[in-house]
Parts: structure tokens; sequence; C-alpha cells
């Protein structure tokens, strides 16, 4: 069923790519566009928000790419401001900007616990914070956060800031689903599981703490913790985010959707 998001526009924060491949926010970008959407993509990198929208644009699709930094109001205001100016509402905010840096609660650092919880917290509420009264004037949309099963379990990784980064994002999104579920706008997660993206790939020790900062190692590592036997991809993210920005889900608000392969459903 082709162009399930025809004559929708979506705002993708986070659109670009931090290193070759798909990530979420790239995916989820290029396939709204596939499916009808216009795509306004924006990342704090804007060569990585144009690759996204020129891949876009060659396949025919509408799309710009715009710079802002999600944890900075001026740039979120006027990312909002722009997306506006350029297609007349906003549909879909799709929020795929996230952070992690290792460390628990004692060897995290003050200031690296204060950089994700500013990404992976404080860009969303800001970018909410400045959407949602666009979408009360149009009478409605679709906001879709990208949290993570991080918010929900213990994935076998150290990393305090961002479990709780994530978790409180999800109950953001189920408590603003509430708050904005009578002037039709609808607040889903998604929770992607072990996914093989370039933003796992890029995270400082990772591969470290999996299998002595060997990479393939640490994707056959997580690949093990999945009862389906291997790790997601930033496609599997996006095509989530099509349902969710679709009219398909126009009786869903509040949800936090899996996509893990299994992995929150095992025990060890």
């Amino acid at each position: 069923m082709p162009n399930r998001l025809k004559d929708k526009v979506a705002l993708v924060v986070g659109a670009g790519s931090i290193g070759p491949g798909w990530g979420n926010g790239k995916a989820t970008a290029v396939t709204f566009a596939r499916e009808g959407a216009k795509v306004f993509c924006a990342d704090v990198n804007v060569a990585a928000a144009q690759e996204t929208a020129d891949l876009i644009t060659g396949e025919g699709g509408t799309a710009q790419a715009f710079r802002a930094d999600v944890t900075n109001a001026g740039d979120v205001i006027a990312m909002v401001e722009a997306c506006r100016a350029a297609y007349g509402r906003i549909d879909v905010l799709d929020n795929n900007v996230g952070i992690a840096l290792l460390g628990g609660v004692v060897e995290i650092s003050e200031a690296d616990w204060d950089r994700v919880l500013a990404v992976n917290l404080k860009g969303a509420f800001l970018t909410m914070k400045h959407v949602i009264p666009v979408m009360i004037a149009q009478g409605g949309g679709s906001i879709i956060n990208i949290s993570s099963i991080a918010a929900i379990r213990y994935t076998g990784l150290p990393y305090s800031s961002y479990y709780a980064s994530k978790a409180a994002l999800s109950h953001l999104t189920r408590t603003s689903a509430v708050e904005y579920a009578s002037q039709r706008i609808r607040v889903n997660a998604i929770l992607p599981g072990l996914m093989q993206t370039p933003m796992v790939e890029h995270a400082a020790g990772f591969a470290a703490a999996y299998a002595a900062a060997d990479l393939d190692a640490m994707w056959q590592a997580r690949a093990r913790q999945v009862p389906m036997g291997f790790g997601g991809d930033g496609f599997d993210v996006a095509w989530a985010a099509v349902y969710l920005a679709s009219e398909e889900s126009r009786y869903v608000t509040g949800l936090e959707l899996v996509v893990d392969g299994g992995a929150t459903l095992k025990y060890a």
C-alpha cells in the first residue's frame, strides 16, 4: 500500500547519520519520503542532513536540510519556523536525536551526565514544546519519540545516563499523550533494541565493553542476546515510524512500540 504518508509534512530531527550506513533517523526520513511525505531533515551536522535530503530528492521526493542543535532553544524555534515556511505545516515530528556514553553512576562524570540528559531528553522537550502549538493550531499531528529498550531493561552495558534519559523520555511520551489527546495530537515512542547502526558502531567504548574493541565480535555478541539471532537496522525503526505517522494508527497514542527481535522477552 504505497503513499501511506501522502500530503503529510514530516520534521525528522536527527535525520543525518554519524557515519556511513543507515541510522534510524536517516532511514526514517527516506522511508517517510518514499511513502509520500515532504520531509524536513534536521541535524546538528548539516552535511549529514543534506546527504539525507539529497537521497530523497534524488529519488524524486521532496526534502530540505536544516542545521539545528536541539539542546538550544533558539535553534529549535528557527527549525520549526523554517519547516513551516517551507511546507506550511508539521504533521509529523520524529525525534531521533540521541547519544550514549558509558559509565555507571559512580564512574560517569557530571559533565557527561548533563550532556546525555541534554541531548536525549531536553532535546525532545524543546522540539515538542515548539511543535505542539503548531499541531494544535492545525488540528492535530503525530509525535514519535525514539526511546530505547534501555528505558525498561538493563541491556548489559553500564550507561546510567542513557538508561535514565530514555526512561524519562518514555514517561514524557506517555504523559504528553494524555495531555494532548483531546487536541488530536498523538504521542508515541519506539523502543529499538540491539540495533546495528552507525551510532552504536561509533559510540565510545562500546566495542571494548563487548569484545575487546573488535567491531565484528561486538555485533556477534549483541546478536546472541536477541532471540531472533540478529541485530536490527535503521529500517526496522523506520517502518515502525511509518505506522505511527500514518492514519493507520489514528487511535493509537501513548504506545511504547518495542522493536527488538524479542530481546526484552529473554531472561538472560
